[in-house]
């Protein structure tokens, strides 16, 4: 048989001898269905979920609003999103960069800033949660250029190797110190548990502390 009597087996591409559509064309059009019933589907019941719900915006819906937060003693507008980070506004809309991003799943404690006077994670604590509360940061506890006594006592006793986890060690300390002015050893550990050092530098930022609960 010669290479001209070798019957072709490769499938045509609009259709057959009979007039009839292609695999290719059937695969097309199966697809092509496929999706647009499945866009109705979901657009659907999305629509559903929107009239039936009670109006607060989930995971789909995020959106912009521009909230008052009070922050180391200032007012600021801000606009941000519905899900957004206190300290993700801190550091990138305000500038207040001392707020550290270190395991950013509220287990290390290089976010801590206060909350009313109570150390919280910036890392888990959404902005919108803040509007109406008092928040500082490490930038506020300096005065008129003068260190606060917390701050002095980490640079004199060492307390800073690395210094990333600093400024969290420093407003859990403050928490505690405005809480007891008087802590033992055992009592600065437990305060600071929640703050981790890369550096293992724990002994000279537990003495830190105590010198400066002295001071206060």
């Amino acid at each position: 048989m010669s290479t001209t009597d070798v019957p072709d087996e490769s499938e045509p591409e609009a259709g057959d001898d009979s007039g009839g559509p292609s695999r290719r064309d059937i695969i097309k059009g199966t697809i092509g269905g496929t999706l647009v019933a499945a866009n109705a589907y979901l657009f659907n019941n999305i629509r559903q979920t929107s009239a039936q719900g009670d109006g607060t915006p989930g995971v789909r819906e995020r959106f912009s609003n521009q909230l008052k937060l009070t922050v180391n003693g200032r007012e600021h507008f801000i606009r941000v999103e519905d899900q957004e980070r206190l300290a993700e506004t801190l550091r990138y809309k305000l500038g207040l960069t001392g707020t550290k991003f270190g395991c950013d799943r509220a287990m290390c404690g290089a976010c801590t800033v206060q909350i009313e006077g109570d150390p919280i994670y910036g890392c888990t604590y959404f902005t919108k949660d803040a509007v109406g509360k008092e928040i500082t940061t490490i930038e506020g506890l300096e005065e008129g250029g003068q260190l606060h006594p917390i701050q002095e006592s980490f640079i004199e006793e060492l307390g800073g190797q690395c210094a990333f986890c600093t400024p969290g060690m420093i407003m859990s300390a403050k928490s505690l110190l405005e809480e007891n002015s008087d802590p033992t050893r055992e009592e600065v550990k437990d305060a600071l548990e929640g703050n981790l050092c890369r550096c293992g530098n724990y002994e000279n930022e537990i003495d830190s502390v105590l010198t400066a609960a002295e001071r206060m």
